[in-house]
């Protein structure tokens, strides 16, 4: 994996910059830039490197750079992800499916594929989910043409959702355009559908999109308009309205604080709180695996991250420390909290805490692990510090990291 200082020196000598003028250019201080480079400096929080992206001119992702086993180096892209482009952009001209496929099609059926897709999404399967959601929006496709009334606008749904799925997995393989041209469709599919909460769904994932790209005022515009529409148009008195409204605030606490405004998100994520506390006294959603993530948990763990990344670690381990998760806490955000802890604790010096927590994450789910680089920079991190506990090299070699 490609060291973060290398590609900001091979972005900064492209874009003829001193590392002087992109600290300037970024309001990043020199040194920072300087220690990136010499690898003295293995990681960096969101809203630093975002600017930092700014002052190269290049979206975030280019200088994150691929994702494991996703190369943008020119060479042929895996049959996989081949599939997946193919069932979020149909070619121009193909055959016609049998005439005995619609007939085959089970509305109840497809609605439970496209859960069960979303529960491999929330675990980390992504190679699974890889190699099955290019069926699954092949035949949300075909329930979208055919029938009429009810069964199409299921099949809408299905579709609008399936492709939303998609989205998301794009944006966790690096790939954001293909994101956004999933998420277009997926908004159209959304219209026809006649669920009013599927559309401000779908935009809560555009804004994910537009914060990689490092598009956050795009974000934080979209999601403070869709969530307005939710109040205004079907309110919150039910569990999965208030879940999309909640999914929508948070993703603008966000965008508010990696563009620099801390306050901002606090106040946005203790109303978030506060709301959250309504959803144990309504009655659930029918699929809650298909509606946005939201509850008292969810809030609390990107309070975590917020705060994580604003390099204030022991607001963190405070706000993280005795939590309790709800049931319904996904898999794929409990890890991210466990990664979020082990780098405060780095943050604040604690090596032994910081490997327990990784320690944790790999027996919580180890292929998320592999797949994401921050647990990988704090790996890194711990071997350039002075303590490295026991536990430590065996991680190192999980995840490929020569110490």
């Amino acid at each position: 994996m490609e060291h973060l200082g290398v590609r900001l020196a091979q972005l900064r000598r492209v874009a003829d910059l001193t590392q002087e003028g992109l600290a300037e250019r970024s309001g990043v201080s020199v040194d920072v830039v300087r220690k990136l480079e010499q690898q003295r400096k293995h990681s960096a929080r969101l809203p630093t490197l975002h600017a930092l992206a700014t002052g190269l001119g290049v979206e975030l992702t280019t200088l994150l750079g691929d994702p494991p086993a996703v190369p943008s180096n020119g060479d042929a892209e895996p049959p996989q992800l081949v599939a997946l482009r193919r069932a979020i952009m149909p070619p121009l001209f193909a055959p016609p499916a049998p005439r005995d496929a619609a007939e085959s099609l089970s509305l109840p059926l497809l609605r439970a594929e496209v859960s069960d897709g979303w529960s491999l999404y929330h675990g980390a399967q992504f190679g699974r989910l890889l190699d099955v959601l290019p069926g699954i929006i092949a035949d949300a496709r075909l329930a979208a043409a055919v029938g009429s009334g009810h069964s199409r606008a299921e099949g809408e749904h299905a579709l609008g959702k399936a492709l939303q799925l998609a989205g998301h997995l794009a944006i966790r393989l690096g790939k954001t355009d293909l994101a956004l041209a999933s998420l277009e469709r997926a908004a159209g599919a959304a219209d026809n559908s006649g669920d009013p909460l599927l559309a401000p769904m779908v935009f809560g994932s555009v804004a994910w999109a537009y914060q990689r790209q490092n598009r956050l005022d795009d974000a934080g515009n979209l999601v403070i308009h869709a969530a307005d529409g939710v109040e205004r148009e079907v309110g919150t008195d039910t569990a999965a309205s208030l879940r999309v409204w909640g999914g929508l605030v948070m993703s603008g606490a966000t965008s508010a604080a990696r563009s620099g405004d801390y306050e901002q998100a606090k106040d946005m994520m203790a109303t978030a709180e506060q709301q959250a506390r309504r959803l144990p006294k309504l009655p659930p959603p029918r699929d809650g695996r298909s509606v946005s993530i939201f509850s008292r948990s969810s809030v609390r763990i990107e309070r975590v991250r917020l705060a994580v990344q604003h390099k204030r670690p022991d607001e963190a381990l405070e706000l993280a420390k005795g939590m309790r998760l709800s049931a319904d806490t996904p898999p794929s955000w409990r890890t991210w909290l466990l990664l979020d802890v082990a780098r405060a604790y780095t943050d604040v010096g604690d090596a032994h805490g910081a490997v327990a927590a990784l320690q944790r994450l790999r027996r919580a789910s180890p292929d998320w692990m592999r797949h994401h680089t921050l647990a990988v920079a704090i790996i890194q991190d711990l071997y350039a510090g002075p303590v490295q506990p026991p536990g430590l090299r065996q991680l190192a070699e999980f995840v490929g990291v020569t110490p």
